[in-house]
């Protein structure tokens, strides 16, 4: 298996080092005198197994919603999520005296309110029924806590009852809007999304009552009313002093599940301009990324344990899910090399195609994350990004079927040391592979790295009973002579 020849190795090591994820070891692994350079490569077995989670950390900025049966599981799994809103530094309604929405004693009212919940995608049938229900918060989501997917709002008291007047409205809906015009949802600027009345009168916790939920807002900015400007000058004193946030809960229906994109409150009213002329005013909050969402899920484990007990194969299934985990040959990788460079260490995991076809199987993860298994959460926890030093990244190819990882030497260099150094545990030499959705900022460069909370399942070859062939890690290594 070690490769003996000098000059296929060389060409092997420049095509490795052109497409390897870490250049930490390029200036050490290329030299303008080859005489003074060793290669030598490798090909070690890999093994894998499913790991079953019942829980991945909710901090994405996109939401679910909805019911429907896993076609693998046969088990109900539904989405709900909860949403704070965010405001423009230091917003400004207008002019008390130029407002001109009032009610019979001449107090400012809200003409309407509603809560817009825009989708991009979903899995499922867009025409099927559903219902959900608009729940507000009794407090805000706190920024110190971990919510997990499988956090109950309603058994942490999270959910404001409506026997205390606390804002409860049902909603009956499809995705797919048939009481909108053809040619309106099939036009490229409409964006489809449920659409959900706040107009029943509201009582606020101190006991105040409104004609509905957005005069109870516009009132927390008059200081007529006891309220102040201030309660709108940033997110955080909104969503303390103003509107805690809302859950959104999937209550019945069965056969979709969207991906939320936007959850928007809105509010109308009218005014006066310095003209005289009466304008229809709109403050909108939304929930963006500069505040909490949070989606659980509810789902049945039982027949995830199954899948994750296949040993013929290992599996990737989002959100909660099963992951795979890697078991490295960290030892005999490291023997006698102890004071080589690993230019590289890489390998390939094979997708198994699905033996039936279906209009409504489940989407291929895109997206994988490879961190050693001790940082199963404490990566996510701490809002890491991929390092390409303990964590590295791997794109679904569907040309290859595959995920390549292209070298995970450093994290076999960082294993090994800290074996050595006995700074380790039972699972020293394990990393896990989990489906995650990443994003960049304005410098393009990574900036987010969150599971996948989407639906997404995918077999890899693999397993203690693997039947499909060896997994293999193929590493080259350089030292000077």
């Amino acid at each position: 298996m070690r490769g003996k020849s000098f000059f296929l190795a060389f060409l092997a090591i420049i095509v490795a080092t052109a497409c390897d994820d870490n250049t930490d070891t390029l200036g050490g692994s290329l030299t303008n005198n080859m005489d003074h350079l060793e290669i030598a490569t490798d090909t070690f077995l890999v093994t894998t197994r499913s790991l079953a989670v019942d829980s991945v950390l909710a901090r994405n900025t996109t939401s679910f919603l909805g019911t429907i049966r896993d076609p693998e599981t046969g088990e109900y799994i539904s989405a709900h999520y909860m949403t704070q809103f965010h405001t423009l530094e230091d917003y400004q309604f207008p002019a008390r005296d130029s407002l001109i929405s009032v009610d019979a004693a001449g107090d400012i009212i809200a003409d309407s309110c509603e809560i817009r919940i825009y989708w991009s995608s979903y899995y499922g049938d867009s025409l099927t029924s559903m219902k959900c229900s608009v729940c507000e918060l009794a407090r805000p989501m706190r920024d110190d806590t971990n919510y997990y997917s499988n956090f109950d709002p309603k058994a942490e008291g999270l959910i404001r009852s409506a026997d205390d007047g606390g804002l409860q409205v049902d909603k009956a809906y499809t995705l797919e809007d048939m009481n909108v015009e053809r040619s309106t949802r099939e036009d490229s600027y409409y964006s489809k999304n449920i659409r959900v009345l706040l107009n029943d009168p509201y009582t606020d916790s101190d006991g105040n009552t409104y004609n509905n939920y957005g005069t109870y807002i516009m009132r927390k900015y008059y200081a007529e009313y006891g309220g102040s400007p201030d309660n709108f000058k940033n997110s955080v004193r909104l969503t303390n002093n103003v509107i805690p946030g809302f859950y959104i809960e999937s209550t019945a229906g069965l056969g979709n599940m969207a991906e939320v994109s936007l959850t928007q409150l809105n509010l109308y009213f009218r005014y006066l301009d310095e003209d005289g002329a009466t304008y229809v005013g709109t403050t909108s909050f939304a929930g963006t990324q500069e505040v909490l969402q949070r989606t659980n899920y509810v789902n049945e484990t039982g027949k995830i344990a199954e899948l994750a007990a296949d040993n013929t194969c290992t599996y990737l299934k989002t959100p909660a899910g099963i992951f795979t985990e890697v078991t490295l040959p960290v030892e005999e990788i490291c023997l006698n090399h102890e004071n080589d460079t690993i230019n590289s260490a890489k390998f390939t995991l094979q997708r198994i195609n699905n033996d039936v076809k279906s209009e409504y199987s489940l989407d291929i993860p895109q997206t994988l994350l490879i961190i050693p298994r001790d940082s199963l959460y404490s990566f996510f926890e701490n809002k890491d990004v991929a390092n390409y030093k303990t964590s590295f990244l791997a794109a679904y190819s569907s040309t290859d079927n595959t995920y390549v990882f292209n070298n995970i030497g450093s994290m076999i260099k960082a294993m090994q040391t800290a074996r050595i150094g006995g700074e380790t545990s039972e699972d020293w030499n394990k990393a896990v592979i989990i489906p995650v959705v990443i994003s960049y900022n304005a410098s393009s460069a990574l900036s987010n790295v969150v599971h996948d909370m989407s639906l997404a399942s995918t077999r890899l070859v693999g397993g203690p009973d693997n039947p499909y062939g060896d997994i293999k890690i193929s590493v080259i290594y350089s030292k000077y002579k």
